[in-house]
């Protein structure tokens, strides 16, 4: 893969977690109710997003194009 496809990926698949937690995609999850493991369902939407968000960037980085070249002095 080259490293613009990896770097147009990266930004992609980034932006969609970030716009779904800043208004207004952000009023699809704000509501006090239904309780989500005792907690209100917003406060779950931010966290769910928080986990896709970090899983994300973990699969980014096992195909990183650039991981496994040597740093050269």
């Amino acid at each position: 893969m080259s490293k613009s496809k990896f770097t147009k990926i990266y930004c992609l698949s980034l932006i969609l977690p970030f716009l779904l937690l800043v208004f207004p995609l952000f009023s699809i999850g704000n509501r006090a109710t239904p309780i989500i493991m005792g907690m209100p369902f917003s406060v779950f939407w931010v966290i769910l997003w928080i986990i896709i968000t970090f899983l994300i960037v973990l699969v980014l980085y096992r195909i990183d194009p650039d991981k496994d070249e040597e740093e050269v002095n």
